[in-house]
C-alpha cells in the first residue's frame, strides 16, 4: 500500500478505489483531528487506529501539517465516499453487506434505500445495545448474527471511538471478511440528517455543515481538535 508516516500513522496516499483493488480482508479505519486527539488519551483507539489494515484521511484538516511541512498533499478518502464506493462495489459483485449499529428505526431506512438502489446487495442489519461497552454476551449474540450471513463486508457503526476499539479487537474472527468504521454515514444514508452536497467536500468544508447539523460536536471535538493543532505546530 502506498502511504505517508505523518504524526506516526501510516495514512493511504492513493484512491481508496486502488487500494481496494488488492484488499480483501481486515479493517479500513478514518483519522481526524478529533480522533487524532482522543487517541492521546484512548491507547485502545491508538493501537486500533495504528493496526487497522488501511488508515484514511477523513476530510483533508489531519493533512494540513503534512502539507505545511513537505508541501505535499495527502489523499483524501472520507468516511462518507468509502460507503457509497463500497456499496457500488458490493452491488456489481452481488455481494453480502452487514450492517452494526444505530436504531432499529434507522436500519429500516437504510435497508429501504438499500433496495431501490443497490438492489443486488444482500444485507443484514443489527442495532446492538445502546451501551458503551458490550458485554461478552452481547459479543457473542453479535458474532453469531455475523457468522449465521457470513457478509464479504461489515460496516460499522458505533461513533468514534467505541467502533475502532471494537473492530480491533473482532476483526480475527472475520480473518475473509473487510470491516469499515464509517460512524456517521448510517444517519445521512438513512435521512436522519441531509447529506452534503458534494460541492462542501470540494471546498473542504464538509466539518462545517456537520457542525450546522449537529452543534453538539463542538463541545465534543473541539478539544481534541485542539490537541491535533498543537502537535501539528510542534511536533
Amino acid at each position: 500500500m502506498n502511504t505517508v508516516n505523518y504524526l506516526g500513522y501510516n495514512v493511504l496516499n492513493i484512491p481508496y478505489s486502488e487500494a481496494r483493488k488488492v484488499l480483501s480482508s481486515g479493517s479500513v479505519l478514518t483519522i481526524s483531528p478529533n480522533s487524532y486527539g482522543l487517541a492521546t488519551k484512548n491507547e485502545e483507539l491508538k493501537k486500533a487506529l495504528k493496526d487497522s489494515t488501511i488508515l484514511v484521511l477523513d476530510g483533508v484538516y489531519f493533512g494540513l501539517g503534512y502539507f505545511l511541512r513537505t508541501g505535499k498533499v495527502i489523499k483524501k478518502n472520507q468516511g462518507p465516499e468509502i460507503f457509497y464506493e463500497e456499496l457500488n462495489l458490493q452491488n456489481k459483485r452481488e455481494g453480502k453487506v452487514f450492517f452494526l449499529g444505530s436504531t432499529e428505526k434507522t436500519l429500516k431506512l437504510i435497508g429501504d434505500r438499500l433496495y431501490n438502489e443497490y438492489p443486488n446487495v444482500k444485507f443484514k442489519t443489527m442495532s446492538p445495545p445502546f451501551k458503551e461497552h458490550f458485554s461478552d454476551e452481547d459479543n457473542l449474540i453479535i458474532q453469531e448474527n455475523i457468522n449465521n450471513f457470513s457478509p464479504d463486508v461489515i460496516m460499522v457503526g458505533l461513533t468514534c471511538p467505541k467502533q475502532e476499539i471494537w473492530i480491533n479487537e473482532h476483526r480475527k474472527l472475520y480473518p475473509k471478511t473487510l470491516m469499515l468504521g464509517i460512524g456517521g454515514v448510517f444517519d445521512w444514508f438513512a435521512g436522519n440528517y441531509k447529506e452534503l452536497h458534494p460541492i462542501w467536500w470540494k471546498l473542504r468544508l464538509g466539518w462545517l455543515v456537520r457542525i450546522i447539523q449537529r452543534p453538539e460536536l463542538i463541545n465534543r471535538n473541539i478539544p481534541n481538535i485542539f490537541i491535533y493543532l498543537r502537535h501539528m505546530l510542534v511536533k
